[in-house]
């Protein structure tokens, strides 16, 4: 059996969690309980000249700006720090006699081979131990690979790498590039292993290699609570557990779990980490982890639809995130499939003259429902559910732009379904092209309520109200009436969504009537254009929660001390 050696790289890897803001105290800390746990080698970050540096970040664009950071008395661990090829200048470097740093892993693609093993030669010749990290290495040949092994011998690295960037290797192609490392690399560079979780094998694959009985030094990665991108890394408590139980080490689980407890679980709340079916699928495509973020992201596929979009994706392409390509590519999709608009007039002639209620999922709906009740006794009133069939007593029309809400409606209600092209049914009773109810805000370009709003301004409608069209609160069962439609989402994109909205909804109110019904406080303009300077005054300098005063004949409730009601709208003071 090999000995094997902890490498933890929460500080680095995990930072595509948080954007790499762990903050100073808590950069200090996770460094501090590394050392106390007894790991072997600690990864501070990224060293790169693409983000400027700030104090609270593990992006540096120096060695010395970690100075602060790592102890004087390193009790015999190395610290070191990643660099992706072409992203920092290395003749900046200070030797390493100067700098603070141990080591320097560098980061490279197939592509980019030449360039890196210049940039290598230069970490080499200023002192540091060269980590050789090889991206995607299920992407190289057996001769590819081997070619690389033989200029490495060139180098005579610290390390050599097998990197499962995309978490897609399993037992059998990781063995292959293992014998193929063994027998080809000199026997004084130790080998390395960075595993991800996509296809949930980064735990037994590092097991794998730890009972292969080696002469030399195995690297494992690993990153506390399994921090980082999509699926998350091989966990260092895992493998510190599996070490201590099944190798005779002596590392302290105590100090990782202080960690997990103190820091790490605030920022999971914020952006969990983990296996999921979209990481899943990317891994088995051995595509980039971001492509299954952007579609998972979107919430209007099935998890058979983002399959089909990675079939089409270009092998060239699948290495490398390129936001623009699949963005293009996902476009692309959605415009397929079926046009059926035999009864565009028919609906354009049923509306006339009518105000439209659309009723998104929102809790207001649920909230509003003997307001949308009355109104659907009005017949100078159509209402119309996007997405999800309000009741089916009242609601003449179903919108539909999501596959993940449409294969959840009765086939009895698509004989009054509205749909837009990429949902493949049939017998709905209008099917209109995806691409022409697209808007240009980019959070929400394809929002079905957006999409509905665009398509009675095409036909026409001169007023629209709004029910459910609540836009979303971070937490997540408060955002829909039905808990069943409740779905993930961060919250950032909740937040650029929720803005997103606010700006359509207004630059639509420029062709057509819109008001809220219910709800909707979230896309009200913020501003004062209907408010004398004496109501600004009046409740500028309030400082309560929910307190409701009345002045000048207006009631104000005030939500915090920066916030009121108006007239049933959000003002910011």
């Amino acid at each position: 059996m090999s000995n094997a050696i902890i490498l933890d790289c929460t500080l680095r890897d995990g930072g595509y969690c948080n954007q790499w803001t762990f903050g100073e105290k808590n950069i200090k800390k996770i460094i501090l309980e590394l050392i106390h746990a007894d790991v072997d080698i600690i990864e501070c970050g990224f060293l790169t000249e693409r983000i400027k540096h700030k104090p609270d970040i593990t992006k540096f664009n120096a060695i010395d700006e970690l100075k602060d950071f790592i102890p004087k008395d390193k009790q015999d661990k190395l610290f070191v720090i990643m660099a992706n090829s072409g992203e920092y200048s290395f003749d900046k470097l200070p030797n390493a006699t100067d700098a603070c740093l141990d080591g320097i892993r560098l980061a490279f693609h197939k592509k980019d081979i030449e360039q890196a093993f210049r940039e290598a030669e230069i970490i080499k010749d200023k002192g540091y131990k060269l980590f050789l990290q090889p991206m995607v290495s299920l992407n190289y040949t057996d001769e590819e690979f081997i070619t690389l092994l033989k200029k490495s011998n060139d180098l005579e690295p610290y390390s050599f790498y097998i990197v499962d960037s995309f978490g897609a290797m399993k037992r059998e192609e990781l063995l292959r590039l293992f014998y193929l490392v063994e027998h080809n690399l000199k026997s004084n560079v130790k080998i390395g292993f960075h595993g991800h979780n996509n296809l949930q094998l980064a735990y037994s694959n590092a097991q794998t290699l730890m009972e292969i009985p080696t002469v030399g030094d195995l690297l494992i990665d690993s990153s506390i609570y399994g921090m980082g991108r999509g699926a998350g890394n091989l966990n260092t408590e895992l493998l510190i557990s599996y070490l201590n139980g099944n190798r005779g080490a002596k590392y302290l689980l105590s100090p990782i779990l202080s960690v997990i407890d103190e820091i790490l679980i605030n920022f999971y709340d914020r952006h969990p980490w983990g296996f999921t079916l979209a990481h899943y699928i990317s891994a088995i495509h051995n595509a980039h982890p971001n492509y299954a973020s952007y579609l998972d992201d979107k919430k209007t596929l099935t998890v058979e639809r983002m399959n089909e979009i990675f079939w089409q994706m270009d092998a060239e392409k699948k290495s490398k995130f390129d936001p623009v390509y699949i963005e293009d590519l996902y476009g692309e999709y959605m415009e397929r499939g079926n046009v059926y608009e035999a009864h565009l007039d028919e609906l354009r002639k049923k509306l006339e003259g009518k105000t439209v209620l659309l009723i998104g999922p929102g809790k207001s709906a649920k909230e509003a429902n003997e307001k949308i009740r009355c109104m659907g006794k009005n017949n100078d009133t159509a209402i119309i559910s996007v997405n999800y069939n309000y009741d089916d007593n009242i609601v003449d029309y179903i919108f539909c732009s999501n596959m993940r809400r449409f294969v959840k409606l009765d086939a009895n209600d698509y004989k009054k379904c509205i749909a837009t092209s990429n949902i493949k049914a049939q017998g709905v009773y209008l099917q209109v092209k995806y691409r022409d109810l697209m808007n240009n805000f980019k959070a929400v370009k394809d929002n079905a309520g957006l999409m509905i709003i665009r398509l009675l301004i095409n036909l026409k409608i001169k007023k629209i109200l709004l029910s459910g069209f609540d836009g979303y609160s971070h937490d997540i069962l408060n955002n829909y009436a039905n808990e069943e439609m409740s779905i993930h989402m961060k919250n950032s994109i909740m937040d650029e969504i929720n803005d997103g909205m606010r700006q359509a909804i207004n630059k639509f109110r420029e062709k057509v009537e819109i008001e809220f019904l219910s709800g909707g406080g979230r896309f009200e303009q913020k501003g004062t254009n209907d408010m004398k300077k004496d109501d600004i005054r009046a409740v500028t300098f309030m400082d309560s929660t929910s307190e409701k005063t009345g002045g000048g004949g207006k009631v104000y409730y005030f939500l915090n001390k920066k916030s009121f009601l108006l007239n049933n709208r959000r003002w910011v003071a």
